[in-house]
Parts: C-alpha cells; sequence; structure tokens
C-alpha cells in the first residue's frame, strides 16, 4: 500500500482535567493545540473524556439527566471552537467527550471526536464501555479511521484497545499503521507503588498490539484527580523496531509510561517501521500469514 508521506509529528498529553468545567478544559485544549502546532505537531491526541472529565460521569449521585444536559453533539459549541484552530493550525486534533447524536436525544456515547485541516472529520463511539461507564452511556457499534496523507488512522478508547486485540487488528488489515488511544487509565491511589501497578496494567496491553501486528499505539491520559479518580498519566507512544534477527520489539518514540506530570510531549515518527508483517504476503506461505476468513468461520460458529 502507497502512502503519500511516512513522517508524522505526533503530540500526546498528560492532561489534567477540571471536572465538570467544561469552559477550563476547553480553553487549555485550545491553548495545548496551539502550542503543540507551534512545535510542529501534525496531529494532537487529548485523553478519554477530556472536555467534562470522566469521573462525574461515573458518580452515581450525580442525575444522568445532568450529564444529558451537559452534553453536546459533534456540531456543538466546543467542537466548533477546536475545530477553528485546527483549520487555523492545519493539524488535526482528536478529543474525547461524553456525545448526542442529536440535540434531542438522552442516549449519550463515550466518544472521540476527530478534526482536521478541513474541518469535522467525524466522532468514534466507544465499543466497550468498561464497568459502570454502562451506566451512564451505550455502547458503540462501528470502528472508525480517518484518511490522510500518512494512511488511515485509526482509534479506539481505552477499554477497547486493553481486552479486545480483534479492534486493533481488523485496523491494521485495512491499513492502519498509527493507532490512537485517548484513555482514562487510573490508579486507585496516588503512591509510588500503585503507579507502580498502573505502569505493569496500563503499559503491557499496548506493547501487546505492537508485537502482533507491528503498528505504532499513540496515547494520551488524563494525570492527576478527576472528581474522585485519579488518572495515572504515562502518556506515550510506542512502536516496532526490528532486531537482528527480523523479529518485531517495542521501542518508545515519544513520552513516557512513568511520567505523571502535565506536559505535552511532540515528536516525530517513522511509520515505514509500521509493516503490519501478518498482512504482507509470505512468498512461503502462498499469501499474508494473517487469514481473516478463517477466523470469519469461526466467529459466525460463535453466533
Amino acid at each position: 500500500m502507497a502512502y503519500e508521506s511516512d513522517a508524522i509529528n505526533v503530540a500526546i498529553v498528560n492532561f489534567k482535567v477540571d471536572s465538570g468545567e467544561k469552559e477550563v478544559n476547553l480553553r487549555r485544549m485550545i491553548s495545548m493545540s496551539k502550542a503543540a502546532a507551534k512545535r510542529g505537531a501534525d496531529l494532537i491526541l487529548f485523553p478519554e473524556m477530556a472536555l467534562m472529565g470522566y469521573g462525574m460521569f461515573i458518580d452515581e449521585t450525580i442525575p444522568q439527566e445532568e450529564k444529558i444536559r451537559v452534553t453536546e453533539t459533534v456540531n456543538g459549541p466546543s467542537t466548533k471552537a477546536l475545530e477553528q484552530v485546527a483549520k487555523e493550525e492545519g493539524i488535526y486534533i482528536v478529543f474525547g467527550m461524553s456525545e448526542k447524536l442529536k440535540e434531542e436525544d438522552t442516549t449519550l456515547y463515550n466518544s472521540a471526536v476527530v478534526l482536521g485541516p478541513e474541518g469535522l472529520i467525524g466522532s468514534y463511539q466507544k465499543i466497550h464501555p468498561y464497568g459502570s461507564e454502562n451506566m451512564w452511556c451505550a455502547r458503540g457499534e462501528k470502528p472508525f479511521m480517518f484518511d490522510t496523507k500518512w494512511g488511515p488512522i485509526s482509534l479506539g478508547i481505552c477499554y477497547d484497545n486493553y481486552q479486545f486485540p480483534e479492534l486493533v487488528r481488523y485496523y491494521v488489515w485495512k491499513g492502519a499503521r498509527l493507532h490512537l488511544n485517548p484513555t482514562f487509565a487510573a490508579q486507585e491511589v496516588p503512591n509510588e507503588g500503585a503507579h507502580h501497578a498502573f505502569i505493569r496494567c496500563y503499559q503491557p496491553h499496548l506493547e501487546y498490539h505492537v508485537l502482533s501486528s507491528s503498528v505504532y499505539i499513540a496515547s494520551s491520559n488524563v494525570t492527576g484527580w478527576d472528581h474522585g479518580c485519579y488518572g495515572g498519566g504515562g502518556s506515550m507512544v510506542i512502536g516496532p523496531k526490528t532486531n537482528e534477527f527480523e523479529e518485531v520489539e517495542v521501542a518508545t518514540y515519544l513520552g513516557d509510561a512513568a511520567n505523571q506530570q502535565v506536559q505535552v510531549f511532540v515528536g516525530t515518527l517513522d511509520l515505514t517501521l509500521a509493516n503490519r508483517h501478518q498482512c504482507q504476503d509470505n512468498p512461503w506461505g502462498g499469501g499474508p500469514d494473517y487469514r481473516p476468513s478463517i477466523y470469519k468461520k469461526l466467529f459466525d460458529e460463535i453466533g
């Protein structure tokens, strides 16, 4: 598959949320997006539910009616404000928010909105809400990719990427070399021991995709307190490198899983390293090693 460009400048964010303070968070995202663009970013990724915060939406004491009231569509004022920045700066902006599909809807989704140099591209609704998220949001039904000069870039949100490798593998088969993970990965208590446990849980799940699919994973996480939840930070970009035996290993190209500081990281990725090896023709095997027709039969049996 031919791509117009292979080098992309990506920005990821350890983002501090002011829970329930939409205007504060929006202002911070606008400032960070402009600053990242000045540093050469082509794309900036914010965490899951960055617009309003994650914690208030899983708080059972806050009525669902209030969550519906503060939720916008992708044509709402918050997206419009960030859309203007994307156009002016010529960058892609991806951020998490609660979403209504129509203004009058009462069904909500945990979504990631994608904006580009030409404006609104669309939104992805989280297919696998985690645990108590199911109290307030519905399950999404469709994968989401968006076309760029670097090829298709794909999206999953948090739990989608930690327990469901089928989604990333689908995207890789469709040509994605870069996969985005807006997340709220929390630790129970903000202390050193808890953060070590957080890293052991958070990082290996993402590394698996690199090892098995030779794809870059960009992950942005909340850091600090968000309405009783504590985000672990650790935003990073990991991706493949090939050793002398042509086996895939994992390298960290940007950020640090142990870093909890509020920070914007910007760096250049060479996407030619994401060779999607299992999707390429194996000269000894008569086709790609990945065989979706076989797996389809198995899933059809499950029903």
